[in-house]
């Protein structure tokens, strides 16, 4: 195994901070665009090109967007989770571009959940 470098170091506690900033409250919102194939045939990349748009018109840097693969509910794609920290996600179903720019203008500034575009509220639990 090769010797790791002070930049090799600087890089994994980079990347480890960006991945954690909603927990420990660096960021106030994370959007999941779930973008599996399903997702992505029923428009998630246009959904994703319309948040990342809304994003930079509104010069927020407190929002974090991910993608997932494919939540098993290809039915219901494209699927968007919307993470506000301290409260539970929303989950939002058959999101278009249109319903993107009002999640985000609405729920993501403002805190008001979207309820006609929800499909699920609160996280899974496994026992």
């Amino acid at each position: 195994m090769a010797k790791l470098k002070i930049e090799d170091l600087k890089k994994i506690k980079d990347k480890v901070h960006s991945e954690t900033a909603l927990r420990e409250g660096f960021k106030r919102v994370k959007v999941t665009v779930h973008m599996g194939t399903c997702g992505i045939a029923s428009g998630a990349k246009e959904v994703m090109e319309s948040l990342m748009s809304e994003i930079d018109a509104a010069q927020v840097a407190d929002v974090m967007i991910t993608t997932s693969g494919c939540m098993g509910l290809c039915s219901r794609e494209p699927l968007v989770t919307v993470e506000v920290l301290g409260q539970e996600p929303i989950k939002y179903e058959y999101v278009t571009p249109n319903k993107m720019r009002q999640i985000f203008k609405r729920h993501v500034l403002e805190g008001e959940v979207q309820t006609p575009f929800v499909m699920a509220k609160g996280s899974e639990i496994l026992k």
